[in-house]
């Protein structure tokens, strides 16, 4: 079975990039730049990724500060999205969606539109060396507020079609629920980007229809909130919204108490779509082989139900439909060689 899931092609819809650099790589730029708060390399990978005993999101967010330290140079933010992308070619990804927020990278003089063409540049190059196909989702901060969030969207109108598929909100829904930042996503709608929003990740399960009816979402981050209203859960079948959940990660911020409470297996029963995925390689220390194996150990999924999900992700990518076909074609020669279909 282990051989399987790791010969598996597989689509990845909630990647942070922030959360998902190479630890060798992090190290190395952090000691470029005169960090030395660690005696050796084992100290510090200890201290990018969380253990499974993690004991809450706060927790897990510390480990953001080492990345965000060095993201902060063009040549360091293309390094990094070329090099998450040739990991995610070792592990047979055939798509994936790239997320992060550019103003976190703007903090030592980055414009905008350099972040943004960095990243870009990154996944071109990986495009060109290893046949991976990615795109890129923009995040905007719920703290930042409404006109930061329109900032973000009116910046980046201009790469619609050119590698940016998607505008996201992200970050403390406690304190910054989705109606602040309404008027943005109309405008993201208008100008035709694709929505997906975190939603329903902490245990608010208002903010999932919120996000659908105010923020015009297509997809929702994580959502496994929804499992605690039975209407909620009607909406995102009627609506046919798409669930990016990220099991591992839910279980180390202590989303959820255990893997025997994690909501997946109800949603998948009842008919939604949902698509599983890290959310952060690195801080998380995990890969879709590893999700894989945690739901089909601990949750009784089987082969065909994974790969049931896999063509929910093909189905809730943010591509073409004619670019859809063409990766759908691609899954199916892989899985044909495997001779499981």
């Amino acid at each position: 079975m282990m051989d399987i899931l790791k010969a598996l092609p597989k689509i990845e819809l909630h990647c942070h990039l922030d959360g998902s650099v190479r630890p060798k790589t992090l190290y190395e730029l952090l000691l470029k730049e005169g960090f030395r708060e660690f005696r050796d390399y084992k100290e510090f990978e200890e201290a990018v990724m969380v253990r499974d005993d993690c004991k809450s999101l706060k927790e897990y967010l510390k480990k953001f500060e080492y990345p965000l330290r060095v993201m902060q140079k063009r040549e360091n933010i293309e390094r990094i999205t070329y090099e998450l992308l040739e990991d995610l070619d070792k592990q047979k990804v055939k798509y994936v969606e790239i997320r992060f927020a550019p103003y976190l990278h703007m903090e030592e003089g980055l414009l905008f539109e350099e972040v943004v063409e960095s990243t870009l540049m990154g996944m071109e190059r990986a495009k060109k060396d290893f046949g991976i196909w990615s795109n890129l989702i923009l995040i905007c901060m719920r703290h930042e507020g409404v006109e930061k969030s329109i900032e973000v969207i009116q910046n980046a109108a201009k790469y619609i079609g050119k590698g940016v598929v998607a505008v996201d909100l992200a970050g403390n829904e406690q304190d910054f629920p989705p109606e602040i930042h309404e008027k943005a996503f109309k405008l993201a709608c208008e100008k035709g980007y694709n929505i997906t929003i975190h939603a329903g990740e902490t245990g608010i399960a208002e903010n999932i229809p919120k996000s659908i009816q105010l923020l015009h979402a297509k997809r929702i981050g994580h959502g496994i909130a929804a499992a605690k209203d039975p209407k909620i859960m009607d909406l995102l079948k009627e609506k046919n919204i798409f669930l990016e959940m990220c099991p591992i990660s839910n279980l180390q911020t202590k989303s959820v108490g255990s893997i025997e409470e994690y909501p997946i297996r109800k949603f998948f029963e009842k008919g939604l779509k949902v698509t599983v995925n890290t959310d952060n390689l690195t801080v998380s220390n995990t890969s879709l082989e590893r999700e894989y194996k945690l739901l089909i150990e601990k949750l009784g999924f089987s082969l065909d139900e994974i790969l049931r999900i896999i063509q929910n992700s093909i189905d809730a990518a943010f591509i073409t439909h004619d670019e859809r076909e063409i990766l759908r074609k691609s899954v199916d020669e892989e899985l044909r060689k495997l001779e499981l279909i």
